[in-house]
């Protein structure tokens, strides 16, 4: 175990963990790990907000521990019932004899098909509804399909904390609970790589919910989210930074991805990738030997423009290329342009079907698609070009 219970507010503390080891969830690559956050008020009612993954309940009693005995919680509000923030939940309440768990009527659903109890002191609360701990009440606001139908937000008025369960955050492992703590560059990629590979695909919804919140007059000082570390300094930066990301905003920018057998489409992804620059578009070229899945679309985030290349296998195209687009059009990436390009020996159907797969993910083509036999030639690279500068015209374009 590692650091100690930390004190975010007078009289509320971080007691969740860290999860060094973490290196992929759901197919995302973590290369920082993680942390699963649980937040303890003490007040006359004691409350534990969220608790954490199975792995990591020791972790967690063991900071509890350090603020006040974990018997003395008679209350545990369950925001989120995904086992990374319920997993614990079973032992816990076995362990400190809750007189109330609070969750919304999808969390209560699920908690049940999750862990099979009975006897468990659960009560239901929906949005608008508010309960008093003592000192300091709570009101909640439901956040269905963000990213489980269950998800919902706690906020403490009277400190301004918003306890934002899997919105606001970040897989993120860091001894530094703050942001004001941590370098901003990384902390925004991580945040944004978060949004990009688990709430992308509810963008309106996460639209809708900033105008609720806005509508609400909720006086946020403070967001604590389940994962990573808090927004205390500017909370408002991450607010609109997702106003951006759930608006499907982009820029000047366009990823080649491309996977290769034998160099060919790698170098014709290398000149695809000089014609948008020769355009003054902010390229990043992708070779998928190396580039997992989840930095793809992080990538594609904030980039206007989706240029695929793949070489002809089996008839069909490479595998990691398949992986990538199986993943990526789940996301559902809009407002988005783009082309596709490969080689081959002889049928030549990989293009085809990577221009399928855009028209799937509702990439606006700006080309046919470009193919070439075994080994480009310097005619060949010019053609590729071309198709950077089309791509790029049309990036631009939007960009008005």
């Amino acid at each position: 175990m590692s650091g100690s219970a930390i004190e975010v507010k007078p009289g509320i503390y971080w007691v969740g963990a860290i999860d060094w080891g973490l290196r992929d969830f759901h197919g995302y690559s973590t290369e920082l790990g993680s942390t699963y956050n649980a937040f303890l008020v003490v007040d006359d009612h004691v409350t534990l907000f969220d608790t954490v993954k199975a792995t990591h309940t020791e972790e967690m009693l063991w900071r509890i521990g350090q603020v006040i005995d974990p018997g003395r919680i008679d209350t545990i509000v369950v925001n989120h019932a995904e086992m990374d923030h319920s997993g614990s939940l079973g032992r816990l309440i076995e362990t400190v004899h809750p007189e109330r768990v609070f969750a919304s009527p999808a969390c209560e659903k699920a908690l049940k098909a999750h862990f099979h109890y009975s006897g468990w002191p659960v009560h239901v609360v929906k949005s608008g509804d508010r309960l008093n701990l003592g000192r300091r009440n709570v009101s909640f606001l439901e956040t269905k399909m963000l990213h489980w139908p269950d998800s919902m937000f706690s906020f403490l008025e009277e400190d301004g904390l918003l306890i934002s369960s899997d919105a606001f955050g970040a897989h993120y492992a860091s001894s530094e609970r703050f942001d004001d703590e941590v370098e901003a560059g990384e902390l925004m990629h991580q945040a944004g790589k978060y949004y990009a590979n688990i709430l992308n695909p509810y963008s309106p919804l996460v639209l809708g919910l900033l105008e609720q919140v806005r509508n609400l007059g909720l006086r946020i000082n403070m967001i604590a989210p389940d994962h990573g570390v808090i927004w205390r300094k500017d909370p408002g930066r991450i607010l609109s930074a997702y106003a951006d990301w759930g608006a499907q905003k982009t820029r000047e920018k366009a990823i080649v991805v491309f996977d290769s057998m034998w160099h060919s489409t790698e170098r014709m992804a290398e000149a695809v990738g000089q014609g948008l620059l020769e355009k003054g578009v902010s390229v990043q070229v992708m070779d998928l030997h190396g580039w997992h899945r989840s930095d793809v679309v992080t990538e594609l985030l904030d980039s206007r423009g989706l240029v695929l290349g793949s070489p002809t296998l089996n008839n069909g195209m490479l595998p990691r290329m398949a992986d990538v687009l199986c993943y990526a059009k789940g996301l559902r990436f809009t407002g988005r342009v783009g082309a596709a390009f490969g080689s081959y020996g002889w049928g030549g159907e990989a293009v085809k079907l990577l221009n399928g797969a855009l028209d799937e993910m509702k990439v606006q083509r700006v080309h046919d698609g470009l193919r070439v036999q075994y080994v480009p030639a310097e005619s060949d690279l010019d053609r590729c070009r071309e198709l950077g500068h089309t791509v790029a015209k049309a990036v631009l374009a939007d960009s008005r």
